[in-house]
């Protein structure tokens, strides 16, 4: 009996100091930061570039919903031009990630950084004091005139005073940070220096896989760390805005039977983005989408439906058949 208990002391000792020493690798590790070459990207007063940034940010690249706060929906969702003072927060398992502020404020915007600091954000996620960015802005690949035209616009926005609290990652946040579970991505390839604005299935996968992030919420993806888990584009994800009200996204391939969208006209595709929101909590940030041009939302529908079919049924959740009732 007392060889037992000794075992016993022997394995609870043991697992204590695992424990102990799990939690200080966590605290000594998770805030490690992270280096890459700053692009050579350049903000231009050049009136075009200005004019396609802003159509980028306000609409297929949907960085006013993200870098607002969640009382200014509304507004961006009505397509007002709101300055990107930051503040929207995303409650994930890790901890809170909150948006920074992308006005030139000296002081709690983007004022004091450089080009190529903003530019590795976009393209390595790595912020400006080396903390890995989670992986929610797919823009690693964007060419480098897109990127340089968001710089430019943000560069001619009117300052704002606008502090932020920092991301607050929690204990499992800190863990997956410290095990490199969550850290920067660079492009996959050399990015383009400028992609053609066209009605084709090379634009159409540009915009769909590297500015709208259309692949990151159609995809399955483990949403602690970002890692895709099944076929792009097959729909999957799980998103609960508010209690009661979850959204499962549909699959986006041309599958005939399990497929949204093989069924739709090119034409049903446009008019349905340019409709709006339908769906109340509708992750999607249709105020965005509503206002792409007809060229861009015609490429994307020419590129998914070019896509490999992947049967992929996705069920309407009860929240969606509630406002199909209601309809």
């Amino acid at each position: 009996m007392k060889q037992l208990l000794k075992i016993f002391a022997w394995i609870v000792g043991v697992i204590i100091l695992f424990v102990l020493g799990f939690v200080s690798f966590v605290f000594l590790k998770w805030d490690q930061k992270y280096d890459a070459p700053y692009p050579e990207i350049r903000a231009s007063s050049d009136s075009t570039m200005i004019a396609r940034g802003k159509y980028l940010v306000y609409g297929p690249a949907h960085c006013a919903g993200c870098h607002n706060p969640p009382e200014r929906a509304l507004e961006v969702e009505n397509g007002i031009d709101l300055p990107l003072i930051g503040g929207g927060e995303f409650d994930f398992d890790p901890g809170i990630i909150r948006s920074r502020n992308l006005t030139p404020d000296m002081e709690t915007g983007i004022g004091k950084l450089t080009d190529g600091e903003v530019a590795r954000v976009m393209r390595n996620s790595i912020g400006h004091d080396g903390r890995p960015i989670f992986p929610l802005m797919p823009f690693q690949n964007m060419s480098d005139y897109d990127v340089a035209s968001i710089i430019s616009f943000l560069r001619s926005q009117k300052p704002v005073n606008n502090f932020i609290e920092p991301t607050e990652y929690n204990f499992l946040g800190k863990a997956i940070l410290a095990l490199g579970l969550i850290k920067p991505e660079g492009p996959e390839m050399t990015p383009p220096k400028k992609v053609d604005i066209e009605v084709s299935e090379v634009y159409g996968k540009y915009l769909a896989n590297s500015v709208a992030n259309c692949v990151g919420c159609h995809s399955p993806r483990d949403l602690m760390t970002g890692e895709f888990t099944g076929p792009k584009f097959s729909g999957g994800l799980e998103f609960e805005e508010v209690p009661g009200a979850k959204f499962i996204t549909p699959n986006l391939t041309p599958d005939p039977e399990t497929g949204i969208l093989a069924s739709w006209t090119e034409d049903t595709f446009v008019e349905r983005i340019k409709a709006g929101r339908i769906y109340e909590y509708s992750p999607m940030p249709w105020g965005s989408f509503s206002q792409m041009d007809e060229v861009d939302l015609r490429a994307i529908y020419r590129y998914l439906m070019s896509l490999d079919p992947v049967s992929n049924k996705i069920e309407l959740t009860d929240h969606m058949k509630e406002v199909k009732k209601s309809e």
